[in-house]
């Protein structure tokens, strides 16, 4: 217990020495939020399922789910800024995705939009996948905090109102902490189509709270709507800490890098994301980057 005091009274006092250290300009209530949260995390990023400085948390109303992952990421906030600010760049996260067939960036005259085509787990011709178009805003940047905004009006299976959030805040010893949320809204028929679809092929998939435990001494895990906005929220950490992965790379090299460092992440974790062997995935992948260049 003294330990554990001691440790948290250590990062208190690290916070305290980078706040004082930041800009005057810098020093909102987001950032300093986001800093607090850190704060009241540290137990939780120190020790949890994921065996890695993680926490995932969703909520559940009768109109909305939302799924939201906490994160420190070992990359310099200068570089999580520079990669993560960039809507081509949230292209590459994106696709990522077992779900994802296509992204494409385009410039409009009422801003930036991602296109993004949802569809099966597998290969699949466009025509046959759902067009998402989300609005790319940046709310804030600055040396040391950012936050990324991602919209759209519909998505498949009669849902709405999608929000895809990043916010990223500078930490000491060239860390980041990042803080993403994924969520949507239901009416009456996308829930039904939801719970259809959970019902059947999904029928043996579970997020990643825990219950309790069954008699064998497994765990029990959330399931339900719930537990596919915990698994799709931890798809689109996965890919953002592959994304940052690959920055070290040559750029033609980037591509594989963070189609193998995906793969190996997900499957890390196959009670709740195991759906394809890994020459599948990347050959799907690899397809659909080309097919990228070039369709609309």
């Amino acid at each position: 217990m003294a330990q554990r005091a001691w440790l948290l009274l250590k990062c208190l006092l690290l916070l305290a020495l980078a706040v004082s250290n930041f800009p005057a300009r810098a020093q909102g209530g987001a950032m300093q939020d986001l800093l607090a949260k850190y704060v009241s995390l540290e137990p939780r990023l120190r020790q949890n399922q994921f065996n890695r400085p993680v926490v995932l948390d969703s909520l559940e109303t009768p109109s909305r789910v939302t799924g939201e992952v906490h994160a420190v990421v070992d990359y310099p906030f200068s570089e999580v800024s520079t990669r993560l600010n960039n809507p081509n760049h949230w292209c590459d996260v994106m696709s990522l995705h077992i779900n994802t067939k296509y992204c494409r960036a385009i410039t409009t005259p009422g801003g930036t939009l991602l296109k993004v085509n949802i569809g099966k787990k597998t290969a699949e011709n466009l025509k046959s996948s759902a067009r998402v178009e989300f609005n790319y805003t940046t709310s804030t940047v600055t040396p040391t905090y950012f936050d990324v905004r991602l919209s759209a009006t519909n998505g498949p299976m009669g849902t709405s109102d999608y929000r895809i959030n990043l916010e990223a805040v500078a930490l000491p010893d060239t860390k980041s902490f990042l803080k993403l949320s994924y969520s949507y809204s239901m009416n009456f028929a996308a829930r039904m189509a939801i719970q259809t679809y959970l019902a059947t092929v999904a029928r043996n998939k579970v997020g990643f709270t825990p219950l309790g435990k069954a008699s064998d001494g497994q765990p029990i895990y959330i399931g339900g709507v719930r537990g596919l906005a915990e698994r799709n929220t931890m798809r689109y950490y996965l890919a953002i800490d592959s994304f940052l992965a690959a920055g070290s790379e040559p750029p033609q090299a980037q591509l594989e890098k963070r189609l193998q460092s995906w793969f190996s992440a997900v499957e890390r974790y196959p009670r709740q994301l195991h759906e394809l062997d890994r020459g599948e995935y990347v050959s799907m992948k690899r397809d659909e980057y080309l097919r990228q260049q070039t369709a609309d």
